[in-house]
C-alpha cells in the first residue's frame, strides 16, 4: 500500500491538494530544487510497477524490492541509488529478534522507501524530518539520513534488550541454584547471528556516505552520516562483546555442571560406603559355617548392630570432614 506521498521544497512540505494514491499528480507539480518523497509498505507487483514506471527505477532493483530478503547493500543503477537495510525489533517475550527490510531508490529529485515486516515505520521518522528545515533542505539525502539513523536507533535498542538478557544468563550461570541455560545461550547467539547479517553488511555503505564518497548524497550531509557510523560501530562492539561474553558463559556453564556431576558421585560413593560397611559385617555373620567366633554368644547379635552402626558412624563422619556429605 502506498504510505505516504509528499513533495518537498526547500525543506518544507508542499500541500498539492493530491491524495497520496495520486502519484503523477505529486510529480508533476516539482519543480527544480524539489523532490518527492513516496513511501510504500508490502507493496503489491502492480503498485510498485506505477512507482518504478514513473521514476524509471531499474528491473533489477524493483525485483529485489518486491521479493525483500535482501542483504543489507548499496548499489548504483544508472543514475540513482539502491539502498536495502534490515530492521531489527525485540520480542522480549521469546528472546527473539524479528527482521524486517526497508529498500531505498535514491534519485536527483525522488525517493522511493519500501518497508517489509512490522518493524520499522517510517512515521515518526518523516515527522521529525519535517521538523528539521536545514537537514530536510539536504534533499533525498537527508531522507536517506533519517532512515538509516532510525535504523540503527532500533538496532541500539535492540542491543540493549540483549545485554540485560546475557547479564541474566550470566548471573544463573553463576549463581547457587541449579539451572538449565545452554538452551537460552544457544537461543541468544542465534538472535546475535542475526543481529550481525543487519549490521555488519550496513557498516561499509554508512562509512561511504559518511566520508561524502557516494555519488547521489550530498556531501555536506556527510557529519549526519558520521553519527550513524558511530552508532553502528558501537553496537557492532557491543556484540562482538556479548558473544565473547555468551562464549564464556556457555564454557562456564559446562564446568558448572562437571562440577555439579563430581558432587552428585561423591555423595553417591558416601551414600553407598553408608550401606557397604555395615553390609560387610552382616555378610560375614549370615554364612552357615559350625566354627565362627562368637556364634554361640549371647551378647554376638547385639554387639553386630554395634559394630555395623559404628561402621556407617566412621563412614558419615569421615565423608562430612571430606565434604562429600
Amino acid at each position: 500500500m502506498i504510505v505516504d506521498n509528499a513533495l518537498y521544497r526547500q525543506g518544507v512540505r508542499v500541500d498539492c491538494g493530491t491524495s497520496a494514491s495520486d502519484l503523477s499528480g505529486v510529480r508533476a507539480r516539482a519543480t527544480d530544487g524539489d523532490f518527492v518523497w513516496v513511501g510504500l509498505h508490502e507493496p503489491t507487483k502492480h503498485e510498485l510497477d506505477t512507482v518504478a514506471a514513473l521514476y524509471d527505477l531499474h528491473p533489477l532493483a524493483v525485483e529485489d524490492a518486491l521479493t525483500a530478503h535482501q542483504r543489507p547493500k548499496l548499489e548504483r543503477y544508472e543514475e540513482s541509488l539502491f539502498l536495502s537495510l534490515k530492521t531489527l525489533w525485540y520480542v522480549d517475550e521469546d528472546d527473539a529478534v524479528e527482521t524486517g527490510e526497508i529498500n531505498v531508490f535514491i534519485g536527483e529529485n525522488f525517493v522511493v522507501t519500501v518497508r517489509h515486516g512490522k518493524g520499522g515505520g517510517l512515521h515518526d521518522a518523516r515527522i521529525a524530518l519535517e521538523g528539521m528545515q536545514s537537514v530536510l533542505a539536504h534533499g533525498p539525502s537527508a531522507v536517506v539520513y533519517a532512515v538509516c539513523d532510525q535504523v540503527v536507533d532500533a538496532y541500539e535498542d535492540v542491543a540493549r534488550e540483549l545485554v540485560t538478557d546475557v547479564d541474566e544468563v550470566e548471573a544463573s550461570v553463576f549463581g547457587s541454584e541449579r539451572t538449565n541455560d545452554s538452551a537460552r545461550i544457544y537461543v541468544l547467539k542465534r538472535e546475535l547471528a542475526e543481529m550481525r547479517r543487519a549490521v555488519q553488511p550496513l557498516r561499509d555503505p554508512v562509512n561511504r556516505f559518511a566520508q561524502g564518497a557516494v555519488r547521489g548524497v550530498h556531501a555536506e550531509a556527510a557529519p549526519y552520516f558520521r553519527d550513524v557510523a558511530d552508532h553502528l560501530n558501537r553496537v557492532a562492539e557491543t556484540m562482538e562483546d556479548l558473544e565473547t561474553l555468551l562464549t564464556a558463559a556457555f564454557q562456564a556453564h559446562l564446568a558448572q555442571i562437571s562440577i555439579q556431576q563430581n558432587d552428585d558421585m561423591r555423595k553417591i560413593s558416601a551414600a553407598v560406603g553408608l550401606v557397604a560397611a555395615p553390609t560387610l559385617v552382616a555378610g560375614i555373620y549370615g554364612m552357615n559355617f559350625t566354627h565362627m567366633p562368637e556364634l554361640n554368644w549371647v551378647l554376638g547379635y547385639p554387639l553386630s548392630l554395634l559394630l555395623m552402626a559404628c561402621s556407617s558412624l566412621a563412614i558419615w563422619i569421615i565423608a562430612r570432614r571430606s565434604g562429600w556429605l
